[in-house]
């Protein structure tokens, strides 16, 4: 074998691991999301619904997507406000008034065979000392939750499933296992939200392969000089 030919051997092996890892699908989580609308933004919540007591007038947003981690999570969608939201119920000694948006996503984010309620807004009026979650039981039943305190359904979409895994065909780097893990444990618990931007870097795969063709092509070169005259 000539030298060019061993070269263009090793060239064409490399181009295949390298666009192999390319292609890679990225993993998601198909579940609800929790946000807080904070100066007119909508940012992912730091706690869970169940631990999160909100003050009275504040807006909050549940929105339900196939998402990877925080920073990839889509939000509530449509203009959201205190005033408009809650301005026919009025407030009431002892309790206090929060402004909910739900969202249920769109059809592509569906599980299969179910149509998503068009999105929604609701004032729940409840005790003082209410969680988010206690709120949203009173405005928005039925819930469904697994056996881990995840929330499943809200009004009672989705029908079935629970934070289950997909596959996106988002084409992007690698995401470590402990990025996935985190984006579960965030969805299951609702209690514990604190992001962990998923770290990239080249995959252990891609390494062992490009080491594999490295190894192939010098055993190809030392090969040829061996057959030298």
């Amino acid at each position: 074998m000539s030298r060019r030919r061993t070269c263009a051997l090793v060239l064409s092996l490399l181009l295949l691991v390298l666009g192999g890892a390319g292609q890679a699908q990225a993993v998601g989580y198909r579940y609800w999301s929790f946000w807080d609308l904070t100066g007119g933004k909508w940012t992912y919540a730091t706690q869970g619904p169940s631990t999160a007591r909100p003050s009275d007038g504040d807006v909050q947003g549940f929105r339900f997507a196939v998402s990877a981690d925080s920073q990839d999570a889509s939000k509530p969608r449509g203009h959201a406000d205190f005033a408009s939201i809650c301005a026919k119920t009025p407030a009431r000694a002892g309790h206090k008034r929060v402004a909910l948006v739900i969202d249920s996503g769109t059809t592509a984010d569906a599980p299969g065979g179910e149509t998503p309620p068009a999105p929604r807004t609701v004032c729940a009026r409840v005790p003082a000392d209410a969680t988010t979650a206690e709120a949203l039981a009173t405005v928005a039943k039925p819930l469904r939750y697994d056996t881990n305190a995840l929330l499943c359904a809200i009004a009672g979409y989705p029908g079935t499933g629970c934070g289950e895994q997909v596959a996106t065909s988002r084409t992007a780097p690698s995401t470590t296992a402990k990025a996935d893990a985190d984006a579960k444990d965030n969805a299951r618990d609702n209690a514990d939200a604190k992001s962990e931007t998923a770290r990239h870097g080249p995959s252990l795969g891609l390494l062992a392969g490009v080491v594999a063709v490295a190894a192939l092509g010098g055993a190809a070169v030392w090969q040829t000089r061996r057959r030298r005259p």
